[in-house]
Order: C-alpha cells, then structure tokens, then sequence
C-alpha cells in the first residue's frame, strides 16, 4: 500500500518556498506522492476554511515536479470549474512533462458562492462532473494529440451518485476524511453498485487525517488517521486490509495559522515514516 501526503497549497503560509520545503520534505521523508487542492475563486465560502493566497493545482503541481521526483495528484480538482478539455489537456501535459507520475482526483465541489463566482449552475455539478470525466476520457483516447499516456482517476464523494460516479468512471474511490466504518459501509455499497453496473469494482484510495496526540482518544470520538500513534498504525492496517491500494495522509488540521508553521507537521508525518519503516524491517 502506497503512502501520499496532502500538501496545503493555501493560507498565509503558502509561498514558493515553503510548498517547494514541503515537496522536498515528504519525498525525503520516504512518501509515495504528494497532492494538492483546488480551488480558483477564494469567495468567503471558500476563505473561511482555506484563505488566500491559493496556488492552483496543475500550476503548483508543474512546478513541483520539477523539485521532486515521486507521484503527483490532486485532492481534490473540482471537475465544473474548468472545460474538459482544457483538463484533458493540462493533465495530459502534466503527466508527459514529470515522467507519468499524475493521478488525476477528481470532486464535484461544495462551494456555492465559488459556483456563483464563475458562472456555474451548482445544481448541475454532479452532472457536469459526469460529463468532464466522459469528456477527457474521449479526449486522452487520442494519443497523437493529446498523448496522455496513463492517467487514473480517482472520484471523490460519498453519496450513492458519487458511488455510481466512482463505479462507472473512476479507476478508484477517493472519499475524504472519513471514520474507517464509514468506508466500511461505502465500499458494501460499492460492491453492490458494480454488479448492478455490471462493472468491476473500482480500486480504494482514502483520503484521512494525519493528526497524532500523545494519548489514545475514544474510539467514537476520532476520525480515521487521528488519535495515538498506536491508532492512526492500525487505521492504517485495517484500510489496507479492506483494499486500500494507495492512502493520502492529511496533516491539516483546520486552523490556517498551520501553514505557517509546517514543522508541527512534518513531524507527525516523521514519526508515522519511521514506524512503518521499522513495521517493514521486522
């Protein structure tokens, strides 16, 4: 099971240098891939959990990639906010320019005043995300243009559309920040969906918090990836027995002041390396 990690790509933290920090960190730290957000229009929807400035992901991914030389992605691009094939297009050339290292995560968005913002119907989003995944689909299909070589999708939501969406259009499931029996329960259900699709089971790859404490809280209480050492080891092991083919550890905890201060982060993200590494020497 592969390990990413959710770099935060906004707030007054956000500069160059410290997205290229964090980058370097986690490559060096032994992780798999390192991922971004996306959104275009910092409304104060969007502000008041993620304020400016915002880097746009297939900019700061490209960029990146030139520092790094593990996988990249997005967690989540939401999928009405731009053209199909002007996505087809820059993941394509994404993929092409780091060496085919880009998976392409993909939401239908939550941002109502962000919709309003760029012009976007907000009650069409689930059906303009079916579309744009159809759309750079077709697209990629023609290798001598576009040449997007192979390029997972990853579809984000946890509703029963977004599972059919998951089903019909994604090579995974990526649900976001989510209790281990939640996802228990989703993957059931995706299970069911495929043989009513008459379609295979799309892969797992969870999206949970990294967020480490010194004691061990209440099992009811936490959320996947947060709590002891101890238990964010075992969320790790129990996703990976349900068919976690690739986990994306979050290490934001809400608060925009944590960009400015990424060590705090970096070093639960430290500690988790290094007992996975000694889980694998023994």
């Amino acid at each position: 099971m592969k390990l990413g990690v959710n770099v935060p790509n906004f707030g007054p933290g956000a500069d160059p240098g410290r997205l290229r920090d964090w980058a370097q960190t986690v490559e060096g730290l032994g992780y798999d891939r390192l991922l971004v957000s996306d959104h275009v229009a910092v409304t104060p929807d969007v502000a008041a959990q993620y304020p400016a400035p915002f880097y746009e992901p297939f900019t700061t991914l490209s960029w990146l990639a030139g520092f790094t030389s593990i996988g990249l992605g997005t967690t989540v691009l939401i999928a009405p906010y731009r053209h199909p094939l002007l996505v087809a297009r820059m993941a394509a050339n994404l993929n092409s320019l780091s060496g085919g290292r880009l998976v392409l995560g993909i939401g239908v968005g939550w941002a109502r005043q962000e919709f309003e913002a760029l012009g976007v119907d907000f009650s069409r989003r689930g059906k303009l995300t079916d579309e744009l995944i159809r759309e750079v689909r077709a697209a990629w299909s023609n290798e001598s243009d576009y040449r997007a070589g192979d390029i997972p999708i990853w579809v984000g939501g946890g509703s029963d559309a977004g599972l059919r969406r998951a089903v019909r259009l994604g090579d995974a499931w990526h649900p976001l920040r989510q209790r281990v029996d939640w996802m228990r329960a989703g993957l059931d259900r995706l299970k069911e969906l495929a043989v009513e699709e008459g379609r295979p089971v799309p892969g797992f790859a969870p999206r949970i918090v990294l967020r480490l404490t010194v004691e061990p809280l209440p099992e009811g209480e936490r959320v996947t990836g947060e709590g002891s050492l101890e238990q964010v080891l075992g969320d790790l092991e129990e996703l990976r027995q349900l068919g976690a083919t690739e986990v994306v550890l979050d290490p934001f905890g809400g608060d925009p002041a944590e960009t400015e201060r990424p060590q705090n982060a970096w070093k639960d993200l430290a500690t988790v390396a290094a007992s996975l590494d000694g889980v694998e020497q023994q």
